[in-house]
């Protein structure tokens, strides 16, 4: 039964990562925006509400330690495997995209959020921290929205957005609604089968709820967000799934635990400050190569991308009892 509800969760996220992708893709070309600032904020926010969800209510039954795990992890399989995996199906062209400015602002937010676990536990004081911190990126976003609309006011012509690919210049507004809705609700819908049937196989082999939130439950919770690149690289929309990325772990880090320091104090594993932290602050730099750098992800990236994850997953699973007391 659980194999079954876990497939079920899968075609669940795949259609509703599609359906976000074209809600966001239209609505930045309805509203004259840039598709990338549309998915820093709206797609990115949808595909976390996953992790929101699960680290309150892990916080709520007892659980801290998945909640921040699942932050950790998710952010790490955000850069390896999310873009990794649709890197092997086809080249994501970033190097046309700039995103330079959104890139160093999630470093900046991870930096911000070691800074803070250092001094942990992590308690409301905290949270209000990172919250400021990321509405300081939102008003960003929005400044930059507006300049892209005066410009496109001023030169009174359509952008570039009006020629990739899933984009409909006539779509209605009621439509891009629906697709933006059935890709919000759908998403954690989804993600919650496909965690829920693999968390209660996990725990039948007695894996700690930390364990458990940095490898299982960030995969599971970061197929929204891989759902929704394959989508994006597949339309040729290396902006939609960068935007998507950099904008989920900002959200994750600043957002998820921001709130969540609201329901109860989070303690942070010795284990993650010496090691998961580090390895996701190391994958986060190395997106820097694509971004900074300028260069497609290609599919031999692709391959170094998934491997790397691969590594860090057999590390934290033949070292539980060292890496994590």
């Amino acid at each position: 039964m659980d194999l079954l509800i876990a497939a079920l969760g899968l075609v669940i996220l795949l259609l509703a990562g599609d359906a976000l992708v074209k809600g966001a893709v239209n609505l930045s070309l309805r509203l004259g925006i840039p598709a990338l600032i549309v998915s820093l904020t709206i797609v990115a926010f949808g595909t976390s509400a996953p992790e929101l969800l699960i680290a309150v209510q892990a916080i709520g039954e007892g659980a801290p330690g998945l909640a921040l795990g699942n932050v950790v992890g998710s952010n790490t399989a955000n850069v390896l495997l999310v873009l990794g995996i649709p890197a092997l199906v086809t080249t994501l062209h970033s190097s046309v995209c700039d995103s330079r400015k959104s890139y160093l602002q999630m470093m900046a937010a991870t930096a911000l959020f070691m800074g803070v676990a250092w001094f942990g536990p992590i308690t409301w004081v905290h949270g209000i921290i990172l919250l400021a911190a990321l509405a300081w990126m939102l008003m960003s976003a929005i400044g930059v929205a507006r300049c892209h609309r005066r410009d496109v006011a001023a030169c009174k012509k359509v952008t570039e957005e009006k020629d990739v690919e899933g984009a409909d210049p006539e779509m209605r507004g009621w439509k891009i609604a629906m697709y933006l809705l059935v890709g919000i609700i759908g998403l954690p819908l989804g993600a919650d089968l496909l965690v829920d049937s693999a968390t209660s196989i996990a725990r039948a082999y007695n894996v700690s709820d930390t364990v458990i939130g940095l490898t299982l439950v960030a995969i599971g919770t970061s197929l929204p967000e891989l759902a929704t690149t394959v989508m994006a690289a597949l339309r040729k929309q290396a902006d939609v799934a960068l935007g998507n990325v950099i904008g989920s772990n900002m959200f994750n880090l600043l957002a998820i635990i921001g709130l969540s320091s609201f329901v109860g104090d989070i303690p942070v594993d010795p284990g993650m400050l010496s090691y998961d932290m580090w390895v996701m602050a190391g994958a986060s730099a190395l997106l820097g190569l694509f971004v900074l750098g300028k260069r497609d992800i290609s599919r031999a990236w692709g391959v170094v991308l998934v491997a790397l994850y691969i590594g860090y997953i057999a590390v934290i699973l033949t070292g539980t009892g060292t890496v994590h007391a």
